[in-house]
């Protein structure tokens, strides 16, 4: 069995894979492929539709929680207070909204399989048939 050095010692692969932090997307969702700097505008709140024009809805998990602080830095390449910064900007410029926050995985799930155009992260465990996962290049 194939192992993954962590800094707590060895994992084997596949449960490190399952805790892989993806990013997914409502079911209605077009797009199957971002960018890492399409994904970023978006979760930054400065790009507020999908590429095909559909409205996008993003669901952040709260900045103290380690899934959100692993989704900003390994997928968005920021650190949590950058997106913070980068939200409280357009708040208080009048520009946009904040993304709406969700307080656990399970919330959510529930939250981007009930939401048109919805754009969120969970760990692999936490999926189902009603979200899909969105491919980063």
């Amino acid at each position: 069995m194939a192992l993954l050095l962590l800094g707590l010692g060895a994992m084997p692969l596949a449960m490190a894979q399952d805790r892989d932090v993806l990013l997914v997307a409502n079911a209605d969702v077009e797009t199957h492929h971002l960018t890492r700097d399409t994904t970023r505008a978006i979760f930054a709140m400065r790009q507020r539709t999908w590429p095909d024009g559909q409205a996008a809805r993003v669901f952040v998990l709260p900045n103290s929680h380690p899934v959100h602080a692993r989704f900003v830095k390994e997928r968005l390449s920021v650190y949590p207070h950058q997106l913070q910064l980068a939200w409280d900007r357009v708040v208080f410029s009048g520009t946009g909204q904040a993304p709406n926050r969700v307080r656990t995985q399970e919330g959510m799930l529930e939250q981007i399989a009930s939401t048109s155009g919805a754009l969120g992260y969970l760990e692999r465990e936490y999926l189902d048939d009603r979200v899909q996962v969105i491919s980063m290049e």
